[in-house]
């Protein structure tokens, strides 16, 4: 959690999204590490499957975050992971 919270404005790239209404994986350009935790977490409202989702954030070999992850991440931290400013 404290790794997300310090990488939450590295661009990363988010896989694994489908879009329903087109029936074809979603081309998600690299996002910042929170605005990617948010997209995922809330991503289903907007039409888009994200069971296959990830998000690969550090360096190479580090831990990929799913879809599950993002939920629990954007459920306990919220708004925290969009903004600069961490002593909120």
């Amino acid at each position: 959690m404290a790794a997300v919270l310090a990488s939450r404005d590295d661009e990363v790239p988010v896989l694994g999204v489908f879009d329903a209404a087109n029936k074809k994986e979603a081309a998600i350009e690299l996002l910042r590490l929170g605005e990617a935790v948010q997209f995922i977490a809330n991503a289903s409202v907007l039409g888009y499957d994200v069971r296959s989702a990830m998000i690969f954030y550090g360096a190479p070999g580090a831990p990929s975050l799913r879809a599950r992850h993002c939920e629990q991440l954007w459920a306990k931290y919220g708004m925290l992971l969009v903004t600069s400013d961490c002593s909120s």
